[in-house]
């Protein structure tokens, strides 16, 4: 895990990928190097496309206008199109497949309500709009590995990773930065809050089992209120260190000690100290015993 200033950027070159590795990221990764380094490590990609982020061509090497491709394509169906995508300058290339899943029209109306709202000037332009209705994947694995319909339902579940850092946002304050930016101390209070929320992983996991947090089965709770549980379990164990003064000690014992009593305690006689803890040996080497 590596924590990065404001001026370092989203992309797969951030991250340590290799033959194996399947990456399933947001439309914010979608830039052809970025890609193109993760597919020379040997990684595979699942990623949203952004079509006005990169120039798409078809496998001949012809421009390919996603609108025009995809205008005919009916409600709740999935479209497969191989395309190469390039980076504007033409530098990088990354050939793979979209899946186009075309939003009803209810759920069209509600991303185009939000496109709207994101964009800062002016009117979205009419393509922007269009391609609103559409959820659009770009995959280097082909259909014949996995389906359009694994493809899409696996990307689905990235919204989980979503909701672990709305998570730590929430109950850890992770975003609570309480240091100056590019400060050292940034850096360390980010791990430190980075090895709160391990913590609690694992808590819950030895509390609820390995299969609390599978995603094979439906939900049995919501993942906020046990993590709220077990925050107020640990959070003294952590903080209480903090007030603990080592000049207290002497206070402690006074409180701890016997208050004064008008009969007097059992105690072993000397006799009987030496004999049970020191074997006699006192005796017979003839020292006195001590009281």
């Amino acid at each position: 895990m590596s924590i990065s200033d404001v001026h370092t950027g989203e992309t797969l070159k951030n991250f340590t990928l290799g033959h194996g590795d399947v990456a399933i990221t947001d439309r914010g990764y979608c830039h052809p190097a970025g890609m193109g380094d993760a597919l020379n490590k040997g990684a595979q990609l699942r990623v949203r496309l952004n079509p006005f982020s990169v120039v798409l061509g078809d496998p001949a090497g012809q421009p390919l206008e996603l609108g025009s491709a995809l205008k005919r394509q009916h409600a709740d169906t999935i479209r497969t199109l191989e395309v190469v995508i390039h980076s504007a300058s033409g530098a990088d290339e990354v050939r793979g497949w979209v899946h186009a899943y075309r939003l009803s029209a209810e759920q069209a109306n509600r991303a185009r309500q939000q496109c709207r709202q994101r964009h800062k000037k002016g009117a979205p332009k009419a393509q922007a709009l269009f391609l609103a209705g559409w959820v659009l994947v770009f995959t280097t694995l082909a259909p014949a590995v996995l389906s359009a319909q694994t493809i899409m339902a696996l990307y689905r579940c990235r919204w989980q990773v979503e909701l672990a850092i709305k998570r730590w946002k929430s109950v850890l304050d992770l975003d609570a930065l309480r240091a100056k930016a590019q400060s050292p101390l940034a850096e360390v209070w980010l791990h430190g809050k980075l090895l709160y929320a391990l913590l609690l992983e694992r808590r819950m996991r030895r509390q609820l089992g390995d299969t609390w947090s599978r995603l094979d089965h439906e939900r049995l709770a919501t993942w906020w209120r046990v993590w709220g549980m077990l925050k107020d379990e640990i959070a003294p164990m952590i903080t209480g260190a903090l007030f603990w003064k080592e000049e207290a000690w002497e206070a402690c014992l006074k409180v701890l000690a016997e208050r004064p009593r008008r009969r007097k305690l059992q105690q072993l006689p000397s006799e009987a100290i030496d004999v049970l803890y020191h074997g006699g040996e006192r005796q017979q080497e003839g020292l006195p015993i001590a009281a």
